[in-house]
């Protein structure tokens, strides 16, 4: 069974009356990426600032390697790598003069620079000041300042906010590459379940400040339940008849959908028998984008 990297237990978030994270238990496993999920205003960043103890919880524990953040905070921090919301970086300083900043301040060997410089491709621009930097390439100058000590958890708040396609590609392969590669532990915040779904190996949803789901990709994929689509006239006489044989449905001015375990042939068969006029059947299957939606807004609504 994996190792946890990260535990909460409860762990709460109170701004006056306002709950902005409510009773939050996450679950992050040793060596992979771990997809923290939600809208905008959902609660990730307050729950990034916590784990990173940067923000006092109201209520509950953050444990990170088995140690409470507040009882041994800067030796949890010596292990962990970060990058909350928009890289902090001097413009008039080029990339590896920054870079040499935070080094000084880690007490780390200097060669520390050149070998993330080369991890986020950004060494045949190292002497360009960062002010004259691209988006992309000023967020992976913030990465490669999280990279700076080789961390065993690196935490990245929103690493894609603002970039451009090219930009989105080369930042998702580089995140990807370095559980791999260098046996990283990855928690990734994003409100974009596109991104989330290529790149997590594991996924928290949330929403309002609660966790509505965790669990591995595979299991969230689970939630994709099929249903069974029918176009069929006298729409009114056959919802009559569905409810007279005792087959539960949803419909709108197109459709009735069924629940998937029902044969769609024999559906059919009967439809006709009776004397409907079956125009199709169609089997659909909710997309994630569908399930994100109907956890985190009760749109889309899912037959169960």
């Amino acid at each position: 069974m994996a190792t946890n990297v990260i535990e909460t237990t409860n762990l709460t978030k109170k701004f006056g009356k306002f709950l902005a994270v409510d009773s939050l238990d996450l679950q992050v496993p040793k060596g992979g990426i771990y997809g923290f999920l939600g809208p905008n205003g959902a609660g990730k960043s307050t729950t990034i600032r916590m784990l990173l103890g940067l923000m006092k919880e109201t209520g509950g524990q953050v444990h990170i390697f088995g140690k409470s953040i507040k009882e041994e905070r800067l030796e949890i921090l010596k292990r962990v790598g970060s990058m909350v919301e928009t890289p902090s970086y001097y413009g008039h300083l080029s990339a590896y003069e920054n870079l040499e900043v935070t080094r000084k301040i880690l007490g780390i060997e200097k060669k520390e620079i050149n070998r993330v410089l080369e991890i986020v491709k950004l060494t045949d621009v190292q002497n360009k000041v960062v002010k004259k930097f691209s988006l992309g390439m000023k967020q992976r100058l913030g990465i490669a300042q999280a990279l700076l000590g080789s961390p065993e958890l690196l935490i990245l708040d929103e690493p894609t906010n603002g970039l451009d396609p090219s930009g989105i590609i080369e930042m998702r392969e580089l995140i990807k590459s370095l559980p791999e590669k260098y046996g990283m532990t990855v928690l990734l915040s994003s409100h974009i379940l596109s991104e989330i779904e290529l790149m997590a190996t594991h996924v928290g949803i949330i929403n309002k400040g609660q966790l509505l789901f965790q669990g591995t990709m595979d299991e969230l994929r689970a939630k994709q339940k099929a249903e069974i689509a029918l176009e069929v006239e006298p729409q009114a006489v056959v919802e009559d008849y569905l409810n007279e044989i005792g087959i539960p449905y949803k419909k709108d001015d197109h459709y009735f959908y069924l629940n998937a375990n029902y044969q769609p042939s024999r559906i059919n068969r009967e439809l006709i028998m009776n004397g409907f006029e079956v125009h199709q059947v169609l089997v659909k299957k909710h997309s994630l984008e569908e399930i994100f939606l109907s956890m985190t807004t009760g749109k889309g609504e899912i037959i169960q």
